[in-house]
């Protein structure tokens, strides 16, 4: 009998739970669990970790026996569903998500909407009676996947993107129509030829393979190894795929996604922490590609939705035992939980929860002592700003990370890194982050973004790294850039 690779889960079936995190990895855990707890989580199946491992001493290669348990799971998720995989009439889409058992937020890769093509975005148009909605993910699909498994550059399909935008006169993505879209999926697939020599794939059985494999893959890139140096991250055998069926956030104005901290991630108060983002897809509010708004909107706007967000906090945090990190997705109305883990604090943040967390009687005292990281202790000497003087501020943003810091201005990681070798101080500033900027942050003394939220990659990244970071500061670094630009400086030197 072959080893099991795959594990199930969904409100009817579950086979995995909390306690098989190595196997499963932090992600396929926690929607195991979830499941198990009665959450609404979107159904689909989890990859283990030993798989990415053997992928790798294989020569990329998968083990025998794989193939036909991912069949047989990919067939019973279609069952409980009521729908196939890229089927042309109403097809089921997909999300190829990593996740290793210690969290590395935004280190690894995922694809989401996956089954699209030619045939079944038309499909999804018919069915969802909202073309726009249909070709907003057909272009996010063949951006991520060009990007991810086909290796073009993420920049050439922004560039794309932004255009149009500009030539439409637009600023968000949510300004262009369904035939603005359809252009811009005409434009994506002409890239894709012209980058690889092929069309883009339209089979959905390789398209769901080459993402697996990507995902791997992904577990050996830069930004990975970066972080995992950086946070001392070791005996790993690699990382789990989850494979989830899609809900979607980008179906109008009843639809939304977020992340919720069940406490403030920066100063530790006991008190909901979230931000959200109405039609749009997960990666809009971590990317940071635009600043989200207040969780305070949401409860005016669908209060009931905000009612079973703050249930849904309390049920995981007390079950954890410690701070979660949860995204979630409002499609048309109904609430969804893609994931759970414990959350990225600052320094401050570590203390009062896991001292509060001891008087609330939810840990011991000695597990609230064995949660505070020694290093944690040495980032609360460092400088921050007095409140009790009077300053001229120039500019204000999100103190995503708070702290204070004092640097020259650079614009891009690699400039950061080189000028900090040098032993200078330097503030890197960004439209928004991604995840390869890991480099460039650990080298800077703070990170500013132009866009972005409390929750976005950039925040929650430097707080786990005890850097001071400001979001949403637009016109800053706008202004900064344009002075720089005047001064004849070069920004990526």
């Amino acid at each position: 009998m072959s080893k099991k690779y795959v594990y199930f889960f969904s409100k009817e079936l579950t086979e995995g739970n909390k306690d098989l995190k190595e196997a499963l990895g932090g992600k396929g855990a926690a929607l195991a669990e979830m499941c198990n707890l009665g959450l609404s989580i979107p159904s689909g199946f989890t990859i283990t970790t030993e798989v990415c491992s053997l992928y790798h001493q294989n020569k990329k290669q998968f083990p025998p026996g794989l193939k036909e348990q991912l069949e047989e799971n990919l067939d019973l998720l279609e069952k409980t569903l009521g729908k196939k995989l890229g089927e042309p009439d109403d097809p089921m889409l997909i999300s190829v998500r990593s996740g290793a058992a210690v969290s590395m937020p935004g280190m690894m890769d995922s694809i989401l909407n996956l089954g699209l093509n030619d045939l079944s975005v038309a499909g999804l148009a018919k069915h969802s009676n909202n073309e726009r909605f249909a070709y907003d993910s057909y272009r996010r699909f063949i951006q991520m996947f060009g990007d991810v498994v086909l290796g073009i550059d993420r920049d050439k399909f922004e560039d794309i993107l932004e255009e149009h935008k500009s030539k439409k006169g637009v600023f968000h993505d949510v300004e262009l129509n369904s035939e603005d879209l359809k252009e811009v999926v005409l434009k994506y697939k002409k890239l894709v030829k012209e980058e690889t020599g092929d069309d883009f794939p339209q089979d959905f059985k390789d398209q769901l393979w080459s993402s697996i494999a990507a995902v791997f893959d992904s577990w050996n890139n830069e930004r990975a190894k970066t972080y995992r140096r950086l946070e001392n991250i070791t005996g790993l055998p690699g990382t789990a795929v989850n494979v989830q069926v899609m809900v979607f956030g980008n179906l109008g104005e009843t639809s939304g996604t977020g992340v919720v901290f069940s406490r403030n991630a920066s100063t530790g108060k006991n008190e909901f922490f979230a931000e959200y983002l109405m039609n749009a897809q997960g990666e809009d509010v971590v990317a940071g590609i635009r600043t989200p708004r207040h969780i305070d909107e949401l409860k005016k706007q669908f209060p009931e939705i905000y009612k079973q967000l703050l249930l849904v906090k309390d049920i995981l945090e007390k079950h954890y035992k410690d701070m979660q990190d949860i995204e979630f997705t409002i499609q048309e109305g109904e609430l969804f939980i893609l994931q759970a883990r414990n959350g990225k604090r600052t320094p401050l943040a570590a203390i009062k929860i896991a001292m509060d967390m001891a008087k609330e009687g939810l840990i011991s005292k000695k597990e609230a002592i064995m949660r505070v990281n020694p290093k944690q202790l040495a980032y609360l000497l460092h400088p921050t700003i007095n409140e009790d003087q009077k300053y001229e501020a120039i500019a204000t943003g999100l103190a995503a990370s708070p702290g204070s810091a004092v640097g020259k201005i650079v614009f891009s990681p690699k400039a950061a890194e080189k000028r900090a070798a040098r032993g200078e101080k330097v503030i890197l500033l960004r439209k928004e982050t991604s995840p390869e900027d890991i480099s460039g942050m650990d080298a800077s003394q703070g990170i500013l973004t132009a866009t972005g939220g409390l929750t976005s990659h950039a925040a929650v990244v430097a707080r786990g790294m005890g850097k001071c970071c400001v979001a949403g500061c637009g016109d800053l670094v706008m202004k900064s850039k344009k002075s720089c630009e005047i001064a004849g400086k070069i920004f990526n030197e």
